[in-house]
């Protein structure tokens, strides 16, 4: 694990427009996983590396059934990307949590079905662990962030996952609430445990667009209503990013939290038996858990 830290960030594009950003360039990286949403964009910002890969691509052309999460998250560790900060819109589940709020999740609860959730399957079998499925390392950081910024916050929350892409019924609404979570999303799930895999920390910072349908007092979520909070929401994540960069700089050697060796005593298939093909399939993922000849 190197000790140089590099700032991955997954979100939308009106994210990657930071005053600062220096040495910008648009790559296009290939995958064993297929092609990412679109090229990547790398920079250094105060001389902090940074790689911003827009999750839907540009233009916003892929809806999220469809993202090639594989892929993302495997162009981002190809560029030697340490630490995600996911940026995505949100519906409030709560009273106490206004379009406008920004959460640092903590915890998911994944109700997607239709996506590749792993980088590993028969040949090579893996299983990590997601108890902590963010890094509260860089959640941290990411806190101390909003405090200075004075953005709206709340730190700690559970991030509803559906798979979409059409928004909730009342009663769904009422049921997730029911449970306990924070907000809804369709995005942050299996790119979180693809990340954990990956070995790259992840920290989700959830930006409240809108009260989804259980509240009565407003009006039913439209496209029109989300847009124009992202918009808003927009420059407050540009300024996040450039306030958590060298935050990020400082960080010394591997995460102490376990997300750069989650691999350690993860791998389960004995060395006989792994698949070759699959072995050079993950090289990339699987190099320092099991060293550069696997």
């Amino acid at each position: 694990m190197t000790d140089e830290a590099v700032l991955g960030v997954i979100g939308g594009s009106g994210v990657y427009d930071i005053d600062g950003l220096d040495n910008t360039r648009w790559v296009k990286v290939e995958t064993p996983f297929g092609d990412p949403s679109d090229e990547l964009l790398t920079g250094t910002l105060n001389g902090q590396k940074l790689v911003f890969l827009p999750r839907h691509g540009r233009g916003h052309r892929i809806p999220p059934s469809e993202l090639n999460f594989r892929a993302n998250i495997h162009a981002l560790k190809q560029l030697g990307v340490t630490e995600i900060l996911s940026v995505s819109a949100v519906g409030s589940l709560k009273e106490e949590l206004p379009p406008g709020t920004f959460v640092v999740i903590d915890q998911f609860i994944d109700r997607t079905f239709a996506r590749e959730k792993s980088f590993f399957g028969t040949g090579l079998v893996a299983h990590v662990g997601l108890g902590h499925p963010v890094c509260n390392r860089l959640g941290d950081r990411i806190e101390e962030s909003l405090k200075e910024l004075a953005i709206p916050h709340q730190r700690r929350g559970t991030y509803m996952v559906m798979e979409g892409p059409q928004f909730s019924t009342m009663a769904e609404s009422e049921l997730y609430r029911s449970w306990g979570c924070d907000v809804i999303g369709m995005t942050n799930m299996p790119e979180a445990k693809l990340a954990r895999e990956a070995e790259i920390c992840y920290a989700t910072v959830a930006m409240v667009t809108d009260y989804d349908c259980w509240h009565t007092d407003h009006a039913h979520v439209t496209v029109d209503a989300v847009i124009k909070v992202v918009v808003a929401n927009a420059g407050k994540a540009r300024a996040l990013v450039a306030s958590l960069a060298p935050k990020i700089a400082s960080r010394q050697g591997a995460c102490s939290q376990g997300c750069h060796t989650a691999l350690d005593n993860a791998i389960m298939t004995a060395p006989a038996v792994r698949d070759p093909a699959m072995l050079d399939k993950l090289a990339v993922i699987v190099k320092r858990a099991l060293g550069p000849s696997a």
